[in-house]
């Protein structure tokens, strides 16, 4: 019997034979393309012996010219080398292809979204997402941090038909907060269902919708109690008081007064009209501030008179200069020392301060000494028709708009209204630029 080795070996030949065949045809046909030549080679051999040539010099002589005939019908590439066996492909991860395929643009984006299986479970939440919800556990049912029945309704529906869906949810923790929740199917194979949830933020819409529904109201309301005043006088006049001349002149003084206030909202009115207009366009013009509120508080010194109340200015010596209108800021400064004369009268002291120290931007500070204002009503202040005390302002002539005009003026100046006020301690109003 042959031995394993024996005919493991026999095994190996068999199977290089075709190769084999393969390297001595390509050599018979190059022995045979370069017959004449070889012939050649041998004759030119046989010579060189008969010559008296070594035998031995002549056969490396001719075995090198066949080894270059044979080389130049043998490139490099003819004999190929043998190809590497395929590397068998890994099974791709679903979850690994759905974060290529998801991660690339929604993780950049500033809208929350999240990505959910069939069953309602998170495959992928972007950053935003993670701020407004956390951190949900990658195959964590949504349920797991969003306990909103409106929106789990509307997934299930949605998982259901496979139709798009939105509906609007209100957050009152920690702030009130509107968002759009929309959920939308992705295109998939059967049994692959995915599905996009997304939270749109339309709270700042829903803020400036109510301003401008309470800004109509407002307007209404402070325009119709003095209309409705002056129509009653009027009717008065026409009738019983028709000869009645002590009836007729305080009947007119009140109308005086009425058609005073209403002129001076229309004016406010229209001031927040034209400053919206050109709320883009900074000013350019360079502005003293010491002689400008010098000027404010000497068109102011009669008010001040009459309400007992005394405006003290604290100003560094030579030019404090900024980039502003004139006109404007004369309004902005009017303003605020005329409601810290009116509304802190009891401190008997209304004190103006402008500092502009080195590296530090220029501020001008009025502080009254009067009861302050209570700490929810601060961040409101400069919202139109905005009161502390609707009878104290009306009383003192207010239209609750001044504030909103300052607001507007130093939004286009580029500067910012600081106000600090406790109650019992006065309040300050500061003007950055």
């Amino acid at each position: 019997m042959r031995s394993g080795s024996h005919i493991a070996r026999q095994s190996e030949r068999s199977r290089n034979l075709g190769g084999q065949e393969t390297f001595f045809a390509r050599l018979g046909r190059a022995v045979t393309t370069q017959r004449l030549v070889l012939l050649t080679i041998l004759l030119a051999s046989g010579i060189a012996v008969a010559a008296g040539a070594h035998v031995w010099a002549a056969a490396a002589g001719a075995a090198l010219c066949v080894l270059v005939v044979l080389v130049a019908n043998f490139p490099p590439h003819a004999i190929a080398p043998p190809e590497p066996a395929p590397v068998p492909e890994e099974p791709v991860d679903p979850v690994i292809a759905i974060d290529a395929a998801m991660t690339a643009v929604p993780a950049a984006l500033d809208q929350p979204l999240f990505l959910l299986g069939n069953d309602g479970s998170v495959l992928f939440q972007n950053r935003a997402a993670e701020r407004l919800l956390g951190i949900v556990p990658r195959g964590a049912h949504l349920t797991a941090r969003l306990r909103s029945p409106g929106i789990l309704d509307m997934v299930r529906e949605t998982m259901a038909t496979g139709e798009p869906n939105q509906i609007e949810h209100a957050e009152r923790l920690p702030s009130d907060t509107v968002y759009v929740v929309r959920i939308a199917p992705l295109p998939a194979g059967e049994g692959t269902a995915r599905y996009v949830l997304s939270f749109r933020d339309i709270s700042e819409l829903r803020r400036i919708d109510r301003m401008r529904s309470d800004f109509v109201a407002n307007a209404s309301h402070e325009l119709r109690t003095p209309l409705a005043s002056m129509r009653g006088f009027i009717e008065t006049l026409q009738g019983p008081a028709r000869d009645d001349a002590k009836a007729r002149e305080r009947f007119l003084a009140i109308m005086l007064d009425q058609a005073t206030r209403m002129s001076r909202l229309v004016d406010d009115l229209l001031s927040l009209s034209r400053l919206e207009v050109k709320s883009h366009i900074a000013p350019d013009s360079i502005v003293d501030l010491v002689p400008l509120i010098g000027k404010v508080r000497d068109q102011l010194g009669p008010l001040a008179s009459e309400l007992g109340v005394e405006i003290v200015i604290e100003a560094p010596p030579g030019k404090v200069e900024v980039t502003g209108d004139p006109d404007e800021l004369v309004q902005v400064f009017e303003n605020l020392m005329e409601n810290a004369c009116k509304y802190g009268q009891d401190g008997e002291t209304v004190d103006v301060k402008i500092s502009c120290d080195a590296g530090r931007p220029v501020e001008v500070s009025i502080r009254d000494h009067g009861p302050g204002i209570p700490a929810e009503h601060v961040p409101r202040l400069t919202e139109r028709f905005y009161r502390v005390n609707v009878e104290a302002s009306r009383s003192r002539k207010g239209t609750g708009l001044g504030l909103a005009i300052v607001k507007h003026i130093l939004t286009r100046h580029r500067a910012r209204l600081i106000v600090r006020s406790r109650e019992g301690e006065g309040s300050e109003f500061t003007v950055r630029f």
